[in-house]
């Protein structure tokens, strides 16, 4: 293969791979929270727990904070403090409801057109408490209304990731000052 034949080949790879990324669907494949009420759910989280990934790596003091866009879509506001850089994090994205907005299956997007789940899987009545999982394995996150969780719906939360699937082993408990 000549160098030109390598720059079209490798170009119709990035092509087809922005375009997969792009139009892939997402789709909840776990049984989510129904009945969800988003109205309830709008305001401020904390994180409690997670599976690091990039975007969180050397975070403390983690909130989410959800509003209502404009266009009906939820304004995502995902901050913290990295404590290696010593400086404040903070990266705002977009939720759509995957089907009616009565069950807690969202899609998330930080970049542009590209979403991945947010499954809204335990929720307590009074929406104190959630466990969300993401769109695999790979994601998973106990949020609380403040920096505490009583030991009760922490255990049931775990158990459920782990009848889920879900590894713990990795499982970083976040620091709230």
């Amino acid at each position: 293969m000549d160098k030109k034949q390598s720059l079209l080949f490798l170009s119709a790879v990035a092509v087809g791979t922005l375009a997969y990324n792009v139009l892939k669907p997402v789709r909840s494949t776990v049984d989510v929270v129904e009945d969800f009420e988003e109205e309830k759910y709008l305001g401020k989280w904390y994180e409690l727990a997670r599976f690091d990934f990039f975007w969180e790596k050397n975070l403390k003091n983690v909130t989410a904070e959800y509003s209502k866009n404009a266009d009906g879509s939820i304004r995502v506001v995902n901050s913290g403090f990295d404590y290696v850089k010593n400086k404040d994090k903070q990266s705002i994205g977009k939720a759509k409801f995957l089907d009616a907005s009565d069950r807690g299956a969202l899609k998330v997007s930080f970049f542009g057109p590209f979403y991945s789940g947010y499954n809204v899987v335990q929720l307590d009545d009074d929406y104190r408490y959630a466990l969300v999982f993401g769109e695999n394995t790979d994601y998973l996150w106990i949020l609380s209304r403040n920096k505490n969780i009583p030991l009760e719906i922490k255990e049931k939360y775990l158990e459920y990731a782990r009848s889920s699937g879900y590894d713990l082993t990795n499982l970083v408990w976040t620091q709230q000052d």
